[in-house]
């Protein structure tokens, strides 16, 4: 036992990540986007207004080593108060419609929405639900959506290049 947990102690526990040049290039593009229109990097508070969380696991993907997008300037905080971005997910629920009406007065201007998943864009599976109040759209302004169930983490970075302008 003692020699199985000595050479465990010995040998690397975690692999090298292949590199990805696409991701590379768009998170560079992002933050020269970021940069060139808001001067420093972008804050985006995550809002899940009543989704399964299948969104959520790809938005979380993004801080995770292979896409690690702090490394380019962009951020999650906790206030919407210190947002640029506000990405929410889901259909609005009954209980969720109020918190996220106030999350959106709370940010600051220059503001952004991005809606991402079919059901944050039209309720999806949740529909016929009578919990759910609708679209993100339906309850807040929405400057762009990002399609799929869930939508890739490559396409949430996409959606924020188009969202800021090429830089």
């Amino acid at each position: 036992m003692r020699r199985t947990l000595l050479e465990g102690l010995r040998r690397p526990l975690t692999e090298m990540l292949p590199a990805d040049p696409e991701m590379a290039r768009l998170g560079l593009t992002l933050e020269r986007a970021a940069r060139r229109r808001l001067g420093r990097s972008l804050a985006i508070r995550e809002v899940d207004a009543g989704s399964c969380n299948g969104c959520e696991l790809e938005i979380i993907a993004l801080g995770n080593p292979c896409y690690d997008l702090e490394r380019f300037g962009l951020s999650f905080v906790a206030s919407p108060r210190h947002a640029d971005v506000l990405l929410v997910t889901g259909p609005v629920t009954r209980n969720m419609r109020e918190a996220l009406l106030r999350t959106y007065a709370a940010t600051p201007s220059p503001k952004w929405v991005l809606a991402a998943g079919d059901c944050a864009a039209g309720c999806g599976v949740f529909a016929a639900s009578p919990a759910c109040m609708g679209s993100v759209a339906s309850v807040i302004p929405v400057d762009l959506v990002v399609s799929g169930c869930p939508p890739t983490p490559a396409r949430l970075i996409a959606a924020l290049i188009t969202l800021l302008g090429p830089g």
